[in-house]
């Protein structure tokens, strides 16, 4: 082992699988366990007494009683620009696009001010124990280079993309196909793969791209078979009649992108609210995800997504905040609003389904799941130290906790931002609760 050694007594959680499919073996709890961390990689994750005698004489292990370490979370579908529209009154979709985020998205020409944006909303994920997230930027390119250079200094991995929109939009924030192809092509070049950066091509929705846009749009995602594609889809009724004007031949939101080629591995579809069984298999059937963002759609009043129905079509889907029409940062705050949705269908959302939508399968719809996820020895450790006693009232519903079930579930209602005791990224701390940074 090298000299850049650094151990963990806490309790410790993540998950090898989907446990909804799996059961319980796919979850993986030590009440007292000990991670290590080399060289910015998970080096050994279990119980404590199986791996405390091998540890290197003199090595210092800094305990945690009471905690949890788990891995960072992973956000799978989140606004940069939106961030202050957060709490925006009184539209839906389509009229909260207008009124609320294309004004303020058009200031993300200005770099200085996408620069101050993006080093506000990254320092927001990591403050909430996120430390990947797939973001959409706005239609600026300026917007991409703040938010990966921002990015790049903290060391996150991180997937973003620059927006395509071509029509439906004000006119300073629509691009062509031609330079909104040129744009992504310079932003692919010059950012994916550096520090722990991906790109995802980008455009918004079917509503504001035409068809020559988003037959771009899967050309690009075709030549660069290790980006992603990250859109909306089926988010909001009036959005999706919206389409069907628009699209008459194509048969179905879904087959609007299909045509074009961008329903792929590789795809990330935001929403899915009301896609029918039919899409939810195609989606299945490609090894695409669908982000599932419960904040966003009761803020907006969107509806209510049906995990059960989309697992039972055999749908990938992971967590999203969907800051800006999201509420929360905390994808803590996510799950709880999940169960919630849940609730409102009579389909009771397990903690630990909950849990794994909100690491694992996050990582797994951004394709970083070798990466990042859980903390399988070798992953690149990025985790989180959570304090199920942050707040008097979690204190005391923790204590009382007959299960680890029960004391997720506690988390997920009761936690927020206070509950992240520290975030840590390849090892390092990227954020602590009391001020404190490596």
């Amino acid at each position: 082992m090298s000299t850049n050694l650094q151990a963990f007594r806490a309790s410790l959680l993540h998950l090898l699988d989907d446990p909804s499919i799996a059961g319980d073996e796919a979850v993986v709890w030590h009440e007292d366990g000990l991670l290590l961390v080399e060289d910015g990689h998970v080096a050994a994750f279990g119980a404590w007494d199986e791996l405390a005698g091998g540890l290197p004489e003199g090595t210092a292990v800094e305990a945690l009683p009471g905690r949890i370490i788990a891995p960072g979370f992973v956000d799978a579908h989140i606004h940069y620009p939106q961030t202050d529209v957060v709490a925006a009154w009184g539209a839906r979709l389509l009229d909260w696009l207008a009124s609320h985020t294309f004004p303020v998205e058009q200031a993300f020409e200005d770099r200085a001010h996408a620069d101050a944006a993006a080093a506000f909303f990254l320092d927001e994920l990591l403050r909430n124990g996120t430390t990947s997230a797939l973001v959409f930027g706005t239609v600026h390119r300026t917007s991409v280079d703040a938010l990966f250079e921002a990015a790049l200094a903290r060391n996150m991995r991180l997937i973003g993309g620059k927006v395509l929109m071509d029509r439906n939009a004000p006119p300073a924030l629509c691009d062509t196909v031609a330079s909104g192809r040129a744009d992504s092509e310079a932003l692919i070049r010059a950012w994916r793969g550096r520090g722990r950066l991906g790109y995802a091509v980008t455009p918004r929705f079917a509503v504001t791209s035409s068809d020559a846009q988003l037959a771009m749009a899967g050309e690009l995602a075709a030549a660069h078979p290790d980006i992603l594609v990250h859109t909306h889809m089926s988010e909001n009724l009036e959005e999706i009649a919206t389409v069907e004007g628009l699209f008459p031949e194509h048969g179905s939101y879904l087959g609007v992108y299909d045509r074009f080629g961008l329903v792929t591995p590789r795809s990330v579809f935001a929403h899915c609210v009301h896609t029918d069984a039919a899409d939810l298999r195609r989606l299945a059937e490609a090894g695409a995800s669908a982000a599932f963002c419960p904040s966003s759609n009761l803020m907006l009043g969107s509806g209510l997504f049906s995990l059960k129905q989309a697992c039972a079509c055999g749908t990938r889907v992971a967590l999203g905040t969907d800051v800006g029409a999201g509420a929360s940062f905390s994808l803590l705050h996510v799950m709880g609003e999940a169960y919630k949705v849940g609730q409102l269908q009579h389909e009771a959302l397990d903690p630990l389904h909950a849990f794994y939508l909100a690491t694992l399968a996050g990582a797994r719809a951004l394709r970083i799941e070798h990466r990042v996820g859980s903390l399988t020895p070798g992953r690149e450790a990025d985790f989180v130290v959570l304090d199920p006693a942050a707040t008097p009232l979690l204190a005391r519903r923790a204590a009382a906790a007959r299960s680890l079930r029960d004391k997720l579930f506690a988390l997920s209602i009761l936690g927020d931002d206070r509950v992240v005791e520290r975030t840590y990224l390849m090892g390092r701390l990227a954020h602590a609760r009391d001020g404190a940074k490596d």
